[in-house]
């Protein structure tokens, strides 16, 4: 095995391990800065090997994974799932949404009275 087979690029790996949707959100997280392999901020040519820690600021939620295995390639969700431990933080909670002025379907035109208590509920 050279060294060229035992190393990634970290944007291809990322898509490749369904981090990301795309190579080119992965590659764009890299060079925003989102990405980090043991602590160091990368470019999206930068190798990543078995064994480091990579860390992907995405869609709002820190992911920290180890990679175990090296891919070139796009895997399924079951196979990805082996190529790295996943030690992220848990999502946070999403937020309850409640149902503020909903009105029943067929229900008609909201009467004065009607639009005001939903501003009231609403809190404009």
């Amino acid at each position: 095995m050279t060294a060229d087979e035992r190393t990634v690029r970290v944007d291809s790996w990322i898509w490749s391990v369904r981090l990301t949707k795309t190579r080119s959100a992965a590659a764009t997280a890299c060079r925003g800065g989102h990405v980090r392999i043991n602590g160091d901020r990368v470019k999206p040519a930068a190798a990543v090997r078995p064994g480091d820690e990579v860390r992907l600021f995405h869609a709002g939620r820190e992911r920290i994974v180890v990679v175990s295995k090296l891919v070139r390639k796009r895997v399924g969700a079951a196979i990805a799932a082996e190529c790295y431990v996943d030690n992220s933080p848990p999502p946070p909670p999403r937020e309850e949404v409640a149902l503020l002025g909903v009105r029943d379907r067929g229900a008609g035109r909201p009467t004065k009275r009607d639009r005001r208590e939903m501003e009231r509920l609403r809190g404009n």
